[in-house]
């Protein structure tokens, strides 16, 4: 078979794995986090155009 090909009679005999029970998922709620992010740019809106512009012109 090729790369990326499959057998459709592989895809019929795959047994699907139930042991995951209850006690395996994950509470989304564990790791909220409540808080701010702040950055600065470093540079106006024309700067950043501008070396847009030169990285299209590349």
């Amino acid at each position: 078979m090729g790369f990326g090909s499959y057998d459709e009679s592989e895809q019929e005999n795959q047994e699907l794995d139930s042991d995951i029970g209850d006690d395996d998922t994950v509470d989304s709620g564990e790791s909220s986090h409540e808080g701010d992010v702040e950055f600065e740019i470093g540079a106006s809106n024309d700067e950043l155009l501008d070396k847009l512009q030169e990285i299209k012109d590349d």
